[in-house]
């Protein structure tokens, strides 16, 4: 599958996850006698869903990149420019 098509792909997934996360709280909000949310609440809730899944998303990405390219393994082979080896500071 083409790259671009994977993200399109992966962002369709991600907005569903979202829309689904969104009408889950709404429904629970009703369920616990919060009342009808007006459509700014909707709005908010949504928003804040899909922020947290493309945070989730991200950070995920980086994780997995950082662990395929072997970020983890060179941090900390080479001390920073004028810092011997041996020093315990």
């Amino acid at each position: 599958m083409a790259r671009p098509l994977r993200v399109l792909r992966n962002l369709l997934i991600a907005g569903l996850i979202a829309g689904g996360g969104a009408a889950a709280v709404g429904f629970a909000w009703r369920m616990i006698g919060g009342g009808a949310l007006p459509m700014h609440g909707w709005i908010a809730l949504t928003l804040g869903v899909a922020g947290t899944v493309a945070l989730a998303w991200a950070l995920m990405a980086l994780a997995f990149r950082s662990d395929r390219e072997g970020w983890d393994a060179r941090a900390g082979v080479t001390p920073p420019p004028g810092v011997s080896p041996d020093d315990d500071r």
